[in-house]
């Protein structure tokens, strides 16, 4: 009852703040909402088992962050049973909501809860949680942060150097525009959709323009830090006549793209993605890791931190083979194209051939 109580002041607090700045930012999850997000009732473990807190930050609503949260979850439930000891995370999980003033409320409270380890989920609350904890001496494990170097929370990737590692979902942008060209080699003018206040965008937006400057093909950058910015870039994109559309694993198209997919499929210009989400919630093709895989590496981690000692700053960071295509059936059909072909176009090019079809979420 207590801690329901100060994060109910807590989150009175925020909103009181966060009006007085004239902020429509959305309010901090707190704890008693926060155990509504965790994915699921936590393993029972033995009286005297020992506890660690766990703290989860999710950047924001999407579906394959959620994803990772999930597996982070239903992992440290199994971990729980076979080592004997106890991941309360339920406690501590957290939404972002988006927003760096609610990340930075969540990561002083989870400092005042004296966590064991935080997990943030994608890069903006990497950046967010590290600066906020880094001379407190709690680790951090993230997850989704595609290039942790450029975002200055790792000295490399064999060796972090400080309190933080994770895993990355590092992307091969050349990989994916190999696919758009195996699916159209007639592209000659392409739409690159990102949000240019991402971090984790700027690389492989930089990867493409070389990719395409050296193939020749013309390209537009159009850019959005808000929904209706992304929904009038998208329509700026349509007015351009663009042939197809690449989007990096970029957190605000991907909350953007069941907002914006039909305006592609109605102008029939395809919307390759560097996440399985985007195809999912409408875009043509997403390629790149298996964000379940993700969550559960990630899990992994915290595990052999907590429970065996091992130290952050020698732990590597992670990556993952970007192998897997994500094709939505249903937008390959409105785009007038046949599925079969499409998969026999791209198959020697990835790993495996998914098919989704336009949903909100993964299923759990």
């Amino acid at each position: 009852m207590k801690k329901q109580l100060i994060a109910a002041s807590m989150a009175t607090l925020m909103a009181a703040s966060l009006a007085a700045c004239g902020s429509s930012a959305p309010e901090a999850t707190t704890k008693a909402a926060a155990e509504s997000t965790a994915a699921g009732t936590e393993a029972a473990p033995a009286a005297d088992s020992k506890e660690y807190k766990v703290g989860i930050v999710l950047f924001m609503d999407h579906p394959s962050l959620n994803q990772i949260k999930d597996n982070v979850a239903s992992e440290l439930d199994r971990l729980s049973g076979s080592m004997g000891v106890t991941f309360n995370y339920a406690d501590y999980t957290f939404n972002g909501q988006g927003d760096a003033s609610v990340l930075n409320q969540i990561s002083s409270e989870l400092i005042s809860d004296e966590v064991d380890v935080i997990i943030p989920i994608a890069t903006p609350a990497a950046q967010v949680v590290q600066a906020a904890v880094e001379d407190k001496g709690i680790p951090v494990v993230f997850s989704a942060v595609s290039d942790p170097v450029t975002a200055n929370l790792v000295s490399s990737m064999e060796e972090p150097g400080a309190n933080i590692t994770g895993t990355s979902d590092a992307l091969n942008t050349n990989a994916i525009m190999d696919l758009m060209l195996a699916v159209n080699p007639d592209t000659d003018y392409v739409g690159l959709l990102y949000s240019n206040s991402e971090d984790s965008s700027k690389q492989p937006i930089a990867d493409a323009k070389k990719y395409l400057d050296e193939k020749g093909i013309k390209y537009i950058e159009k850019t959005g830090t808000k929904t209706d910015e992304v929904q009038a870039a998208a329509d700026a994109l349509v007015a351009e006549g663009v042939d197809a559309v690449f989007t990096p694993t970029d957190n605000t198209i991907q909350q953007a793209e069941l907002g914006i997919y039909e305006k592609f499929l109605d102008a029939k210009i395809p919307h390759y993605a560097g996440a399985d989400s985007f195809a999912l919630n409408g875009a043509f093709m997403g390629y790149g890791v298996d964000y379940a895989n993700l969550g559960t590496a990630t899990a992994d981690m915290v595990a052999e931190i907590l429970v065996d000692g091992r130290p952050t700053a020698t732990f590597p960071v992670q990556t993952f083979d970007n192998g897997i295509a994500t094709v939505n059936t249903e937008t390959c059909e409105a785009l007038g194209l046949n599925i079969e072909d499409v998969k026999k176009s791209i198959g020697s090019l990835c790993t495996q051939i998914v098919e989704t079809k336009t949903e909100q979420e993964f299923s759990k």
